[in-house]
């Protein structure tokens, strides 16, 4: 069973900056893509970024130049650099990791982190 472990989240100032991590634990798996999500209350999940195996990535176009994806594979862990931090980006983050194993390929989610961004 894989399961992930999120990291990071904290009140911070707008303007502010924070690293989120996201380690996967498990056995006999290999990574295939890795992504975050956002979660605002009162407002459905949405997609932040997305990192592959191969280091390709993708990110939300109203967040690119803030947010930065980055994976250590040899950690198995995925980062979420968010830069010049605004009120509206306060929200639960979500990590989920899109997996292989014997059986097929298989998604789970992290627990979730909370970011506030506030003065």
């Amino acid at each position: 069973q894989v399961q992930l472990v999120e990291s990071g989240g904290d009140l911070v100032q707008p303007g502010g900056s924070l690293r989120l991590s996201c380690a996967a634990s498990g056995s006999a798996f290999s990574l295939v893509t890795m992504g975050w999500y956002r979660q605002a209350p009162g407002k459905q999940r949405e997609f932040v970024a997305s990192i592959t195996d191969s280091g390709s990535t993708n990110c939300a176009d109203s967040l690119k130049g803030r947010f930065t994806i980055s994976r250590d594979n040899a950690k198995n862990t995925v980062y979420l650099q968010m830069n010049s931090l605004k009120p509206e980006d306060a929200a639960v983050y979500y990590c989920k990791l899109t997996y292989k194993n014997f059986y097929g390929y298989a998604q789970v989610w992290g627990q979730g982190t909370l970011v506030t961004v506030s003065s």
